[in-house]
């Protein structure tokens, strides 16, 4: 047995108003840290506190999840955006959930861009310099997750934060360690079994086999679980225990 540890993360609140809590309350039970949508791309004021609370009761990490401004394209689209405009809306998203939090006497733990920012991020350095810029300035404190060894990540640490290296259950890689866009094929990986090995293998070896065949080297400390697809809590569950069972102990940053 080893002693890994590792965070297992799922956005969340990305919905609107009067809405059923669904997934994510029940997926509440089976990850470490919740990122939750600011409003760009999803979620509203209502939605976010209604998150909040539910992610304090279920003693669950609370993360902002700040995306580009697209309701329509769920913040799944690039858009030619600056990068004193990414700063602001970072600023203006994350600083709208901190006071949420405060107001139902919680805390951020950490800021998880959304979407095609977090992509543009992960290969832009001005972007990703602009989002680490943001997050310093609300609360050094905050852990800032990036895609594993992504510009995002080098510009948290430029910028004196904490940061995390985020790998996926569910998305295929390139062999330069970005994720497949979601336009081409085999993007997601659909087996529960395959995605649960990558997982494993990405936990325990530090590894993930690329779209291209080859290996690529990769640092987990957090695992994201989407919890938008059909068979979003069965496979959350399944993540638990496996890596439960491989005696690794699961928990925030």
């Amino acid at each position: 047995m080893n002693h890994l540890t590792v965070d297992l993360n799922c956005d969340m609140g990305e919905s609107f108003g009067s809405w059923n809590m669904g997934n994510d309350s029940e997926l509440l039970h089976y990850v470490s840290s919740a990122n939750i949508a600011c409003g760009f791309h999803a979620g509203d004021p209502a939605t976010m506190k209604k998150t909040v609370r539910l992610a304090l009761v279920k003693k669950v990490a609370i993360g902002a999840h700040p995306g580009l401004p697209d309701l329509v394209g769920f913040g799944r689209r690039e858009m030619a955006v600056s990068a004193a405009e990414v700063y602001d809306m970072v600023l203006y998203q994350v600083g709208a959930l901190a006071a949420i939090a405060k107001a139902e006497g919680a805390s951020l733990h950490h800021v998880k861009p959304h979407g095609a920012l977090y992509n543009m991020a992960a290969t832009n350095q001005q972007l990703a310099e602009a989002i680490a810029d943001a997050v310093s300035k609300i609360n050094p404190e905050l852990i800032l997750y990036g895609l594993a060894g992504s510009e995002l990540v080098k510009a948290g640490g430029k910028f004196g934060l904490r940061t995390a290296n985020e790998v996926f259950a569910d998305r295929t890689y390139q062999q330069n360690g970005t994720l497949t866009p979601r336009s081409q094929p085999n993007a997601l990986i659909t087996d529960d079994k395959q995605a649960v090995q990558q997982v494993l293998r990405m936990v325990q070896e530090g590894k993930v086999q690329s779209r291209q065949g080859t290996e690529v080297r990769i640092q987990a400390d957090t695992v994201c679980i989407h919890g938008d697809g059909p068979h979003a809590l069965p496979f959350a569950k399944l993540i638990r225990e496996r890596l439960i069972s491989e005696g690794i102990h699961i928990s925030a940053l």
